[in-house]
């Protein structure tokens, strides 16, 4: 667990430095269990971000921008009731809880001043934000709630009092001397990493095998010199926040975690760039396959079909093949139609296309003429010719729909929650599946689509476009005519748009690398990216939507770089 007490103290420790007085100018809440509170503290503005997500909760400062819902949430509208224009009196940490208390004072109805408590409560599937009055220590309301249903010892509703979680009757670190933490761990009974953790508050077993590792030989004197030298750091803010990964194994921590050796370790300056970074995508990830679930499996389901199509084509082109066959036979009875008389099963007659002028013998309808057999064969043989276009025609037709629908689940896989609607408006007016009902629609299909936009080392502009419907607008009628198109070359992905004619080698290469973060390649290294002038770009008439042809292009390579795309990205 890598958002344990002692990290909690740490970030409470970062948003006590800069919002503390700060003045909260707007709440927002973007998703079920996300906060957006905008604050004005120190001249600045800040952007605090609080969820209690079952997977991701967390709470730090943040950079990112997040799409407002048209209506907001009645939670959110009753923090803004209570929170808006209040100021940030207080911050702690009680003990060494995963939890943090802002304390906001403000004026209510009557124009007295009044004081409500935000508890952020970051425990795993359990976390809540529940506004508290602090005055009667009763609970307003929060963002889950929890009957006495489900939890007897801790009733989260409206009118409750609030209680805290039960204590576990551990060790607070901070209170700790050598001579303690020698009295709490047994040395004989081993285990030493697991018993630190069993004895003192607010710590993972991530802190507590740091600990065993730089004590190295673990014994009376090591132990307790490791522990106390860690929590010295942590105490007196010495921290160095990063970011551990290995094979997609990704964690995090505000100390060097020096047992960590097979893994990379990339540092941040704050703990909410490190939570910001960290959780960049992740949680948007879990939002987009909730709402996009039923669409990913629509065409999957869709794909798996033309797959099957293509191969009953592929059985009925090897039928269809055999029409020079029917056409010989034709040609051979026609020849020979004076030596077959009616009732003939079989035609035996030498094939003056053999170069050593074999005999051959042809299948007959005995009910049937000579020359009807030869007109039956000329039949078969004109109907299995117009089937061979047909087919190779239908094939071509099945591979455009694979091609399309592996664009599409690519498109899913890089989406945010905004792209997923525009997907699946796309698949309805490509009548894959059926229109809405939506009093909204007419007015959504008159916005532009929103993108995304990036900036160069050098400042340059550049947009993507992660979903067809952008694709077409970027590309079509945003660009200028000598703006650089940049897309992965034969491979399912994002269009990009560089805006300027003559861009620097590194601006084309930080796009090449956008355009391939942003598709299928996405995991795969030395990807090709093809650029060219949007003037050498077009679109075929009747095509798909976001699908385009184009000349004149340059190829470069390059591997997908996640850090890169995360600095490039205008908040």
């Amino acid at each position: 667990m890598s958002y344990d007490g002692l990290f909690t103290y740490t970030i409470t420790e970062e948003l006590r430095n800069v919002l503390l007085n700060g003045k909260i100018t707007k709440i927002h809440q973007p998703y079920k269990y996300d906060l957006i509170f905008q604050i004005r503290s120190g001249g600045k503005n800040h952007k605090l971000f609080l969820s209690a997500h079952p997977s991701y909760a967390r709470l730090h400062l943040t950079n990112e921008s997040y799409e407002n819902p048209s209506e907001p949430p009645m939670f959110c509208m009753l923090l803004r009731k209570h929170l808006e224009g209040g100021v940030i009196e207080h911050i702690e940490q009680p003990g060494l809880e995963r939890i943090i208390i802002f304390d906001v004072r403000s004026r209510n109805e009557l124009g007295d001043v009044s004081i409500k408590r935000l508890m952020i409560e970051i425990m795993g599937r359990h976390s809540n934000i529940i506004l508290v009055d602090r005055e009667r220590d009763m609970i307003v309301d929060s963002i889950k709630h929890l009957s006495p249903a489900v939890n007897r010892h801790r009733t989260v509703l409206p009118g409750h009092p609030y209680v805290l979680p039960p204590e576990q009757g551990k060790t607070n670190p901070f209170e700790a001397n050598e001579e303690l933490v020698l009295k709490k761990l047994d040395f004989n009974a081993g285990k030493i990493d697991q018993q630190i953790v069993q004895q003192f508050s607010g710590i993972s077993p991530l802190f507590a095998k740091e600990v065993t590792h730089r004590a190295g030989l673990v014994n009376r004197k090591t132990v307790p010199e490791a522990f106390l030298t860690l929590i010295d750091e942590i105490k007196e803010n010495r921290i160095t926040p990063g970011i551990y990964e290995q094979n997609q194994k990704e964690l995090f921590y505000m100390i060097n975690l020096t047992h960590l050796t097979n893994m990379k370790n990339k540092t941040f300056s704050t703990l909410s760039e490190l939570l910001d970074r960290y959780y960049y995508g992740k949680a948007e990830r879990d939002r987009v396959k909730q709402q996009g679930n039923d669409l990913e499996r629509f065409m999957v389901n869709e794909k798996k079909k033309n797959e099957k199509k293509i191969k009953k084509l592929a059985a009925t082109l090897d039928q269809a093949e055999k029409a020079n066959e029917f056409q010989l036979y034709g040609e051979l009875l026609t020849a020979n139609i004076y030596a077959i008389k009616k009732g003939d099963k079989v035609a035996e007659v030498i094939n003056y296309y053999d170069e050593e002028n074999q005999s051959i013998q042809i299948p007959l309808d005995p009910q049937k003429t000579p020359s009807e057999n030869a007109q039956r064969y000329f039949s078969k043989y004109q109907k299995a010719k117009n089937s061979v276009e047909v087919v190779h025609e239908q094939i071509q037709l099945a591979l455009a729909e694979i091609n399309y629908f592996e664009g599409l689940i690519q498109q899913i896989e890089s989406a945010s929650p905004k792209d997923i609607e525009e997907i699946r408006e796309e698949l309805m007016e490509g009548g894959y599946l059926k229109q809405r009902q939506s009093r909204h629609t007419k007015k959504k299909k008159n916005l532009k689509p929103i993108l995304e936009h990036y900036l160069s080392s050098d400042g340059t502009e550049m947009i993507v476009g992660k979903n067809n419907k952008q694709n077409e607008y970027l590309t079509n009628k945003l660009a200028a005519r000598d703006d650089v198109w940049l897309h992965t070359k034969d491979i399912p992905g994002s269009h990009v748009v560089i805006r300027s004619s003559n861009p620097s080698e590194q601006t084309i290469i930080e796009a090449a690398n956008i355009a391939a973060y942003f598709s299928k390649a996405k995991s795969s290294s030395s990807v090709p990216v093809d650029f060219t002038a949007i003037r050498h770009v077009k679109k075929p008439s009747g095509s798909k939507p976001g699908f385009v042809i184009y000349d004149h292009q340059q190829t470069v390579y390059v591997t997908p770089n996640e850090d890169l795309v995360f600095h490039l990205r205008k908040s």
